[in-house]
């Protein structure tokens, strides 16, 4: 994988991460906005995932959302969005040779019409796409544990918004809000794969020529943390259900390291310690912890489902099992950090020897004011985490104070 890396802040101040690298087969292009959830006022909860489906629809460039749609078809991309707490990202993975018409697209399609009809149409699409993810226990806990745990914060908000925000919410308020937050200033685009820098840096010069920074800011105070211990029932659940959330290293934080060694050490899907004591003698059926680090915090999050009979055995292990390696960190040892880092590693170089994986990697960094590292460079610091930074984070009692949501049957 090549090293080769630029950066270039264009006039209007948009910044273009480039990656290139000759012994690819394709390339990748993602333009990262520095907008989600946590940058919305309460009486426009859910406006950045709306405004990520506006950007299918019409363009102010001509473009319909059927052309759109089928321009992606045209040139074969593997393409989408999504949007979080802190990013809106569009991206694009295609042969090198159509990466201009890539560029094109997704920079149209970032300057929207934002018409009435769209609006009005796309506003169903949002309803029921809450509907959908009300009716999924997993979703319904997710949301009110990050309500909760947050408190009044912007980061206890709801990505999709609320069934009232959403219904509430005026084409004019989006509007506002694009203009502010799509601002270039608040836009990354980041590049990888086979590709000619300089041509797509006069290209997207070009595409984005008329777009005006505004200055947008993001707010810093820190969150309102709640901890508490909370359970909600529905009459059609059949399975237990409990998520928990404490304090983690953020994004910036240089621990985040050993945070991401000391999750997967307990919570990895296969392996870990949640594993062993919960899933693989069939108590759970789900058992994991991660982190979750964001712009200037972070937290640890975990999740557990199992039959609701077995919800006090299960919660009962899951405590014990998180707090008796907080009061006793020397249990764990060097095979088992040596594991959980090698397993880490790999996942990241899966995805790094890929352009789209760099391609998301450069981003983000971006997105979290990091300086620019090779994927080596990035395995290299993760193989650095030592058995005594992971058992002096457990000291420091990573896991309390703690949010807890249960959900379950009503009986």
């Amino acid at each position: 994988m090549s090293n080769s890396f630029e950066s270039h802040v264009l006039d209007n101040r948009l910044t273009f991460l480039a990656e290139p690298n000759e012994r690819s087969h394709t390339a990748a292009v993602g333009f990262y906005v520095r907008t989600g959830a946590r940058d919305e006022d309460k009486s426009v909860e859910g406006v950045s995932h709306f405004l990520e489906h506006m950007m299918f629809k019409a363009t102010s460039g001509g473009r319909s959302a059927d052309d759109v749609n089928r321009e992606f078809d045209e040139i074969g991309a593997d393409y989408n969005a999504f949007t979080s707490h802190e990013q809106t990202v569009y991206y694009a993975h295609v042969l090198p040779e159509l990466l201009p018409r890539a560029i094109d697209l997704l920079s149209d399609m970032l300057r929207p019409t934002l018409a009435d009809d769209d609006f009005n149409m796309e506003k169903n699409v949002i309803l029921e796409e809450i509907g959908m993810y009300d009716d999924r226990p997993i979703w319904r806990l997710h949301d009110a544990l990050y309500e909760k745990h947050y408190g009044g914060h912007a980061l206890g908000y709801r990505v999709l918004g609320t069934v009232d925000s959403i219904k509430a919410l005026q084409v004019e308020q989006m509007r506002n809000y694009f203009s502010q937050r799509y601002s270039p200033d608040n836009i990354g685009v980041s590049v990888a794969g086979r590709f000619d820098v300089e041509a797509v840096k006069k290209q997207l010069s070009q595409c984005t020529a008329t777009w005006k920074p505004t200055q947008p800011t993001r707010q810093y105070d820190a969150p309102d943390v709640e901890p508490s211990d909370f359970t909600i029932t529905q009459d059609k659940v059949t399975r237990f259900y409990l998520a928990l959330m404490s304090t983690g290293p953020s994004a910036q934080d240089d621990s985040r390291y050993t945070g991401q060694v000391l999750a997967d050490v307990l919570g990895d899907s296969e392996g870990s310690r949640l594993y062993w004591a919960l899933v693989d003698p069939g108590y759970a059926d789900e058992a994991d912890l991660s982190l979750s680090t964001l712009d200037r915090t972070g937290a640890f999050v975990g999740y557990v489902s199992c039959d609701p009979d077995r919800a006090e055995q299960v919660e009962s292990i899951l405590f014990d099992t998180l707090d008796g390696l907080t009061a006793n960190p020397n249990q764990i040892d060097d095979a088992e950090i040596e594991r959980a880092k090698n397993k880490l590693a790999t996942a990241a170089t899966l995805s790094g020897e890929t352009p789209a994986g760099r391609m998301r990697d450069l981003g983000h960094r971006w997105s979290y004011g990091h300086d620019y590292a090779t994927l080596a460079q990035q395995v290299e610091r993760l193989m650095s985490v030592t058995t005594q930074q992971v058992r002096d984070m457990l000291r420091a009692g990573p896991f309390t104070p703690r949010t807890v949501a249960r959900l379950g049957p009503a009986s």
